[in-house]
């Protein structure tokens, strides 16, 4: 027991703090990404009734801006990560009714498929859980989607942070991207 107790104590100290140009650099990439896809949202989102900012994206923007070289920001997580998470989501959503099924219930399983799937796949990037998450609890407005969701606005919104992820980190000095795609 006394074992168990010691593994939560840590392994060591944690990592020095980033430079200034660091923070700042992320800061703008993360802005100039997330501005683009709000300034897209608001010319389309009347038409498609849905929003491309939602909370996921922005949890994907630090992985994308602020640890670019991670394996868990690059194109293959971002967008395999984001959509296979989406279809778990709308699929488990669709298959285990709140008639059926508690809804608590239905996210858990949700988040814990799309996390399997990720790892399965090599696609693993944390935000899509919160993608799968949502797919379940969004309300009406999600649910209602179905698997439309998967398309509009998650892969469109992975599409969209994608192209912004590689012109804006790519212009940005001491910054590249990917570091591999597939």
């Amino acid at each position: 027991m006394n074992g168990y107790f010691s593994k939560m104590r840590g392994n060591g100290p944690s990592p020095p703090r980033v430079s200034w140009a660091e923070i700042a650099r992320s800061w703008l990439g993360s802005f100039l990404g997330l501005a683009a896809l709000g300034l897209i949202h608001s010319t389309t989102a009347n038409l498609m009734e849905a929003s491309l900012l939602f909370g996921p994206f922005g949890a994907s923007a630090v992985l994308l801006y602020a640890a670019p070289r991670s394996p868990l920001a690059q194109p293959r997580n971002l967008i395999g990560g984001h959509v296979l998470s989406a279809a778990v989501g709308v699929a488990l959503a669709r298959w285990m009714p709140g008639s059926v099924c508690p809804q608590w219930l239905v996210a858990a399983a949700a988040v814990a498929t799309a996390i399997a799937l990720m790892h399965a796949t090599k696609t693993l990037h944390p935000p899509g859980g919160a993608t799968a998450l949502v797919a379940v609890i969004g309300g009406t407005p999600i649910t209602g989607m179905g698997f439309h969701y998967v398309l509009y606005p998650v892969a469109a919104g992975t599409l969209i942070l994608l192209g912004t992820v590689l012109l804006v980190n790519n212009a940005i000095p001491g910054r590249r991207y990917p570091e591999y795609w597939w």
